[in-house]
């Protein structure tokens, strides 16, 4: 077994993994940063996945005048390292008593940039939100009524696109599920109001409040809620296909049905994603594992892989912790 160093938390045992979300990962000369939140992002360095340091906390520089009890936390779910040296972040946001229910939020996303691989960030603000007027104020759903999160971004080969695979809430059933929004990589400078949301076809609605067309649809606002979410993206440079994993939910409680996969040649077809093929039950996770956060981590140090990027073996977490390795095959090839 295999554990992320996760979330430090002096009322559990050095041994209980808190990670409460996707945990991103990028290099930066021999070192590997990774990051991991509950409710806060947490760094941890090493020079491979398998000797990372204890996390300490990032540090936001409006975290003073960012006012939790309105605004609400932030969890770190992806990042990126951009040629000129700079570390992007995206964060998932959830302002509390949405529909004025204390019980319920609705996400959204905001980025930020840091100089120095994550410790220190500066806010960019919001850039990912769901229309003001498809919250489901009366869902019996457990904790969202609306909103756009749980997800993950990938930037494409030729860094002309920046790609944002959301979870998506609406009150609308034709807009839950799992979507995707792009800007272009020229605007990771200053983001704000230059996403747009595939919806009917085109890249034209805007990332705040704007609409989306699923490219996995689900149904969260029932009790019998069926919904595929939280989606973790990499480059397989084996396979030479992204590899998209996803949670499937199975009720308003958000338990799990199982993990699924799908591969797609190119980030800007969104149709081109295979039909979501299940690899792992809920049943198989084992004993004391945590049920949700699906990802892949390479192995290869010498080729900078990460969750982003993997080849024809790595490693499969769940919630932070991975009891299995993931292997890949290409179709006519002998396992």
């Amino acid at each position: 077994e295999l554990r992320f160093p996760g979330v430090p938390r002096t009322d559990q045992p050095p041994e209980h993994v808190r990670v409460d979300c996707n945990s991103p990962a990028h290099w930066s000369g021999d070192t590997l940063y990774m990051f991991y939140s509950e409710g806060h992002p947490y760094r941890s360095a090493g020079p491979d996945l398998f000797h990372l340091s204890a996390a300490v906390k990032t540090r936001f520089d409006n975290e003073t005048e960012w006012n939790h009890s309105q605004q609400g936390p932030r969890w770190a779910e992806a990042t990126y390292k951009a040629p000129d040296g700079r570390l992007y972040m995206w964060y998932h946001n959830e302002p509390p008593r949405v529909c004025n229910r204390p019980d319920l939020t609705a996400p959204r996303i905001g980025q930020m940039v840091s100089e120095d691989d994550g410790l220190n960030f500066r806010d960019q603000g919001l850039i990912l939100e769901g229309p003001a007027d498809a919250l489901a104020c009366d869902t019996p759903n457990k904790y969202f009524t609306g909103g756009n999160g749980d997800f993950c971004v990938n930037v494409d080969a030729d860094r002309r696109y920046v790609y944002f695979f959301i979870s998506t809430y609406n009150r609308n059933r034709t807009e839950q599920g799992v979507s995707v929004a792009r800007m272009n990589h020229a605007d990771l400078p200053a983001p704000a109001g230059k996403v747009f949301k595939w919806h009917a076809g085109r890249w034209a609605e805007p990332g705040l409040r704007g609409h989306v067309s699923p490219i996995f649809p689900g149904d969260w606002h029932r009790p019998d809620a069926d919904a595929f979410w939280g989606p973790s993206v990499h480059w397989n440079h084996y396979l030479r296909r992204w590899v998209m994993l996803l949670n499937r939910a199975k009720d308003k409680d958000w338990n799990q049905e199982g993990i699924y996969v799908s591969f797609n040649a190119d980030l800007a077809d969104p149709g081109g994603w295979t039909p979501a093929r299940k690899i792992l039950d809920r049943a198989e996770f084992g004993p004391g594992s945590g049920q949700w956060y699906p990802q892949v981590v390479g192995l290869d140090a010498a080729r900078r892989e990460t969750d982003k990027l993997a080849g024809r073996r790595a490693r499969l977490f769940i919630a932070g912790r991975s009891r299995f390795e993931i292997e890949f095959h290409r179709p006519g090839r002998t396992p």
